[in-house]
């Protein structure tokens, strides 16, 4: 029996998660799920698989989870903040840790699961873009168990083979990563037409069911550039070892090019289940409840470079990762900051990356040689956005 603690349960990774793990009661124990504010959904969640431990982020909610708790007659023990967040990520009873927070929040309780040594399954990719040289370290120190939960690492990592060495590429006859992406909803729309998209045009993606800041992302392809900073760190590539190749179906999640011509791809539906149930189960096979794909239904694969025109923001993210930590750490802040304010309809589409790329060119090196260092800077850099927020909104 494997006893779990889901970080970010009420998100899609989270409740994804649940669902593979309702369908092997013998296999997996939850032990503790967290939300931020999102109480009702937890405590849905909590009847149904009866953790020992809910965590709220949010302080301010507090009482009122208490009192839903007792409503429910949920004998929970509830926990708040990020020292609850840290807390049941590293609880001596659980053996792993589903990582599913959203942005900087993610940090600090991943980290407290990789230092702990549990098995740790990474769909949090800010925990790597804003601090991956420390993050590794602190997995190569622990002995944790750290698996790729979003597609495309995933993908790769089931494309590797057994023998692969962190870094050594040469080594395993491999000459280069594919990243695919699908190019999000706004792959054919006119170029002079992208101020007018809207918040909830930008979140309809065409293939996945996410949430709104990862679905705005993934329209700004920021979400790819955020990945290609994760295959970095993931597997100890260089950035000229890694490809973004766009493939709108979203049925091949990524390649692996080696040295004889051959390519290795792994394909399925669309569905996080797939990879959530591939690293819970690793290296064994459980069913995720996901259809096999239907061949006869298969009518077009396609394939294409990215336009840097059409996506501004992969570019900077790029840049970003060949500039070092400190811009990848500049860069996660302000899209943090860009995101939320085209999302409550302060500033436009094409604004997104406008900012982006202007704090990132405003930052100066610097080297980060702590997780204090990292926050310090995220909030350095998420104050200078604001604050060019609030005069371009003035």
């Amino acid at each position: 029996m494997q006893n779990i603690t889901i970080l970010g349960a009420t998100g899609s990774i989270g409740q994804s998660t649940l669902d593979v793990i309702a369908l092997h009661p013998d296999k997996f124990n939850v032990v503790a799920l967290t939300a931020h504010s999102n109480i009702d959904k937890l405590i849905e969640q909590a009847k149904t698989c009866q953790p020992e431990f809910l965590v709220i982020s949010d302080q301010a909610n507090y009482l009122q989870t208490k009192q839903k708790l007792a409503r429910a007659k949920l004998s929970c023990e509830l926990l708040t903040g990020h020292q609850g967040l840290c807390h049941v990520a590293q609880l001596e009873s659980v053996d792993s840790v589903m990582a599913a927070i959203v942005g900087a929040a993610g940090l600090l309780p991943t980290l407290s699961a990789v230092k702990a040594g549990k098995k740790v399954m990474l769909a949090n990719k800010e925990s790597l873009v804003m601090c991956g040289d420390i993050f590794i370290q602190e997995v190569n120190k622990s002995g944790a168990q750290l698996l790729p939960i979003d597609s495309e690492h995933n993908a790769i990592f089931q494309c590797l083979p057994q023998s692969f060495e962190y870094g050594d590429l040469a080594a395993s006859g491999i000459a280069k990563i594919l990243l695919t992406g699908s190019g999000g909803p706004f792959l054919t729309r006119p170029l002079d037409s992208f101020d007018k998209i809207t918040p909830d045009q930008a979140c309809a993606h065409p293939n996945w069911d996410m949430g709104r800041k990862i679905s705005v992302d993934s329209a700004t392809m920021m979400n790819k550039g955020l990945e290609f900073i994760e295959a970095k760190w993931l597997f100890g590539l260089a950035c000229e070892d890694i490809q973004i190749v766009l493939h709108p179906q979203s049925i091949i999640h990524s390649m692996v090019q080696y040295v004889d011509g051959s390519v290795l791809a792994q394909m399925g539906n669309p569905d996080m289940r797939t990879p959530i149930a591939h690293c819970l189960s690793f290296p064994e096979r459980i069913d995720s409840g996901v259809k096999p794909l239907d061949f006869s239904a298969l009518t077009d694969f396609s394939f294409e470079l990215a336009d840097f025109n059409r996506y501004p923001n992969l570019r900077t993210a790029i840049e970003a990762c060949k500039a070092g930590q400190y811009a990848t750490t500049t860069l996660n802040a302000v899209n943090e900051i860009s995101v939320e304010a085209f999302l409550s309809g302060r500033i436009r589409f094409t604004d997104i990356a406008r900012l982006n790329r202007r704090i990132v060119e405003q930052s100066e090196a610097c080297a980060l040689n702590s997780v204090d260092d990292v926050i310090a800077l995220d909030q350095q850099v998420r104050k200078l956005a604001l604050q060019q927020l609030d005069k371009a909104c003035a």
